[in-house]
């Protein structure tokens, strides 16, 4: 009875007995190995979106279940652990902890806290903005958020929450969110913008200029939803920072040395982050030099032991998993199966723009939830050719739908960055499904149509 009343456990049940389905009937044509694949990742899934297990200990068994049951090889398996991705987070974790041994997160808090901390709203509406506005200068969304996270737990501090209280868990999704979603329609700010805008180029020798796509996205799904998400976390997390008198003094017990050394380790690495059309380093290699240089012993600004505490070794594997499930379904073909069956499914014809315009956001929409957000642009750009020609659209738009699709997030396992700005403000996952399902139902049901009169009006039809 107990299981019957836990709605999340429930749902995982019926998944299990669904995935059993899958491997024992092989629906729509899945190969033996696809569904195994199927299966597990089925249950992977659902075990991430309920909460029901710890999140590392689900990607332990999706490692411990796709080896037994060989649905992939162990090099795509366990490909999150080489990835780039991993690495950027691994460094941003060092470089978390210098900005707060060092200081520097409470030095920046203070700074920004003398024009935020009026109110609730000016705090939430403050740091959207100024993570938004980060997307323009920084181009990943991992670096942005795990250089924001101790900013924002200094301004958490600063303003009185504690943790768990409203307001603290109001800062961690302002971080989280706006350091991420907003940041989609920036050209070079999000992994899956770099994946359609390489393969578009690649195969299509489509080539999208920083400034159309810009103008295309950022007005709507920029601006007006980093406004919603504010708007929606002020009022579903409202809290009252406390009044300045009653807060304690600023530590001064800080060394402003350290500070500039870390500022001027930073300053290098942003350098880099920005020229890296220029020479080529991946921004996570950036990262990680910047954090080797950290934890060098006498020249760095992190200790040894400081390094064994604080290291999120659990959110290292959670990561590592969401980006080996995401490999293992594009290796095997589920995605390409997932794509194709919404084309049928979906109605498209020649001739109806908002028809096919709503189908193709639909589409990329859908497949996120399987491949997670990087995979929908490597699973749709090669079909968009077959996709314009279905619905009269040119390739450009059949593209473009895509960023509408995988910048609406539903669940927090299709987003790494997501995941990692909650878990570093150590903050429960499930808070972010009090803000993704109403922001996802508003993109949807308004910011979408009003995109599809921007576009015509911008003559993309």
């Amino acid at each position: 009875m107990a299981v019957l009343r836990s709605p999340g456990r429930l749902f995982v049940i019926l998944i299990l007995l669904l995935a059993a389905a899958v491997t024992l009937w092989q629906p729509m044509g899945l190969t033996a190995l696809q569904s195994r694949t199927t299966a597990i990742v089925m249950v992977t899934l659902a075990l991430w979106a309920t909460g029901t297990l710890p999140e590392y200990l689900t990607s332990l068994l999706f490692f411990l279940a796709a080896v037994l049951l060989q649905v992939a090889q162990p090099v795509a398996i366990f490909a999150g652990f080489s990835s780039t991705a991993f690495w950027l987070i691994f460094s941003g974790m060092v470089i978390g902890m210098a900005i707060r041994s060092t200081g520097l997160g409470h030095r920046i808090a203070g700074f920004l806290g003398q024009h935020l901390d009026r109110s609730y709203a000016h705090l939430i509406g403050g740091l959207v903005l100024v993570c938004t506005l980060l997307g323009f200068i920084m181009p990943s969304s991992m670096g942005r958020t795990i250089m924001m996270v101790p900013v924002g737990l200094a301004l958490a501090e600063r303003c009185g929450f504690l943790p768990g209280s409203r307001g603290r868990t109001g800062v961690a999704l302002a971080v989280a969110m706006a350091c991420h979603i907003p940041t989609f329609t920036i050209l070079p700010s999000n992994i899956p913008n770099m994946v359609l805008i390489g393969a578009a180029e690649n195969i299509y020798d489509q080539h999208f200029s920083y400034t159309h796509y810009l103008l295309l996205h950022f007005p709507l799904l920029g601006m007006i939803k980093a406004a919603v998400i504010a708007v929606l976390i002020t009022l579903l997390f409202a809290d009252r920072p406390q009044p300045a008198e009653q807060r304690p003094a600023d530590d001064e017990t800080f060394s402003s040395g350290e500070q500039k050394k870390l500022l001027m380790v930073l300053l290098v690495a942003l350098g880099f982050w920005l020229t890296d059309t220029l020479h080529g380093i991946s921004p996570a290699w950036v990262g990680l030099a910047a954090a080797v240089f950290l934890l060098l012993p006498k020249i760095g600004l992190v200790e040894h032991k400081q390094f064994n505490q604080q290291i999120n070794v659990s959110l290292l594997l959670f990561i590592a998993g969401v980006l080996g499930v995401g490999t293992v379904v594009n290796q095997t073909g589920l995605g390409q199966i997932l794509a194709g069956t919404l084309e049928h499914w979906l109605p498209m014809e020649e001739g109806r723009d908002a028809l096919n315009f709503f189908s193709l956001v639909a589409m990329s929409f859908f497949t996120g939830m399987l491949t997670t957000l990087p995979g929908v642009p490597a699973v749709l750009t090669p079909m968009a050719g077959d996709l314009a020609q279905l619905t009269g659209l040119s390739v450009a738009t059949v593209l473009m739908t895509q960023v509408i699709g995988f910048s609406t997030i539903l669940f927090p396992y299709q987003s790494g960055p997501l995941l990692v700005g909650m878990q570093l403000f150590n903050e429960p996952v499930k808070h972010l499904l009090r803000i993704l399902w109403p922001l996802a139902a508003i993109t949807l049901l308004v910011l979408v149509p009003l995109d599809y009169l921007w576009w015509q009006l911008l003559g993309m039809f």
